[in-house]
């Protein structure tokens, strides 16, 4: 089994690995989007372009800043939602989560001059330092709040919507309208940081990649679909075969898991069979009655 895979087992480990893993996320900002001037995209994104427009048709001061009082309040419907959706468990350790990301953009301090010159390669840094970060507190149970928790439902319910895509088509939008708004230029370039983040956060988030397991066993006992429904919680489809090579009878067991559900399984077959052969194929395209446990 994983070490990843090991020490979420542990609900206090899974809560350290998730704020460390907000450590990680404050850096590739702080680092590599805020030294440029790039958007930040999500929920918190969205609130600081209201928050600029609300002040320029006001005629308030530029100083003035109550973007964190917007996110604030939009949070709270979201995470209604997410008590709702995904559990008492998940908010507590999504609110954890998120005054640790606060704090932490709020310590670690940007560097006086960027550390690459390059727009772009800072954009492609911190979208994979940011994706990465972000993914790992996803796979740990957990959330920094805000656009995070819509696609999580969604991908719940079984819409195609991953965390990644709901976050990438929603900061698209808003880099469209902050194009037109202020300056293309840096929209551009936000674009591609939130793509690449995007593209991160889905391969980080373990829970949300459909893996087909295919194990080829000469054990005969039942109890070995047995222990992968009662250890793995998914179901078993099995069939005969017969080594071409050996002529020996064999059985064919196909599961369909979550990435991060692959480590417990194949620990729940090598118990039974050691000798167990098995084909893991990533990125299938799974529908009908397959639950996702993105939490």
């Amino acid at each position: 089994m994983s070490m990843l895979h090991k020490a979420i087992q542990n609900r206090w480990c899974r809560l350290a690995l998730a704020v460390a893993a907000t450590l990680l996320y404050a850096i590739g900002v702080n680092w590599f989007i805020v030294p440029m001037g790039l958007y930040t995209g999500g929920l918190l994104g969205f609130c600081q372009v209201a928050r600029t427009l609300i002040v320029e048709a006001l005629g308030l001061s530029p100083n003035v800043d109550f973007s964190g009082i917007l996110y604030l309040a939009a949070n709270v419907p979201i995470l209604l939602l997410a008590w709702q959706a995904l559990g008492r468990g998940f908010l507590v350790r999504t609110a954890v989560c998120t005054v640790t990301s606060s704090l932490f953009l709020s310590l670690v301090p940007p560097p006086a001059a960027p550390l690459v010159e390059e727009t772009l390669t800072n954009c492609v840094l911190g979208g994979i330092l940011v994706g990465f970060s972000l993914g790992i507190v996803l796979t740990c149970g957990c959330s920094t709040g805000g656009l995070d928790i819509i696609g999580l439902c969604l991908s719940k319910r079984g819409s195609r919507f991953t965390v990644g895509r709901f976050s990438m088509s929603f900061n698209v939008l808003l880099y469209a309208a902050c194009a037109l708004l202020f300056d293309i230029q840096t929209a551009i370039y936000s674009v591609i940081y939130t793509v690449f983040c995007s593209l991160f956060i889905d391969r980080g988030h373990q829970q949300n990649i459909s893996v087909q397991v295919l194990i080829f066993t000469k054990d005969e006992d039942p109890a070995l679909p047995r222990s992968i429904m009662s250890r793995v919680g998914r179901g078993v489809t099995y069939w005969q075969g017969k080594g071409a090579y050996t002529g020996s009878d064999i059985r064919v067991l196909c599961v369909c898991v979550s990435k991060f559900e692959v480590a417990e399984l194949q620990e729940a077959v090598r118990e039974l069979d050691p000798q167990a052969f098995f084909i893991v194929q990533e990125g299938v395209r799974i529908g009908g009655n397959f639950m996702r446990k993105i939490s």
